[in-house]
This record gives C-alpha cells, sequence and structure tokens, in this order.
C-alpha cells in the first residue's frame, strides 16, 4: 500500500503528485484497469501474443 507523508512546508499538490508516481511506478493503475473486466485465459493469451508481436 504506497503512503505518502507530507513534510513540513511542502504543498499538497506537490505530495499528490509524489502519490501518483508511486501508483504509476507500482502498476496499480494498470492493475486495476486489467481487473474491471473479467477477461478469459484465451482472451489473455491473444493479447499476449499481440503485444509480443509489436
Amino acid at each position: 500500500m504506497p503512503q505518502v507523508e507530507v513534510k513540513k512546508d511542502e504543498s499538497f499538490e506537490s505530495a499528490l503528485r509524489r502519490f501518483k508516481r508511486q501508483i504509476e511506478q507500482e502498476g496499480i493503475l494498470r492493475e486495476l484497469r486489467d481487473r474491471k473486466h473479467y477477461e478469459k485465459p484465451s482472451e489473455r493469451k491473444r493479447k499476449k501474443s499481440r503485444r509480443t508481436r509489436k
């Protein structure tokens, strides 16, 4: 679980940017999008093979 502590004299916006960067680096948003809809294993395999071709 990513956490960001707001430092003394730090704006909320900069702390939010740091938090978003952490989430992106950990791949949480990507995983959330992937889990949003169920994907059959055969579909997953097709997508994976398409990605490797590119």
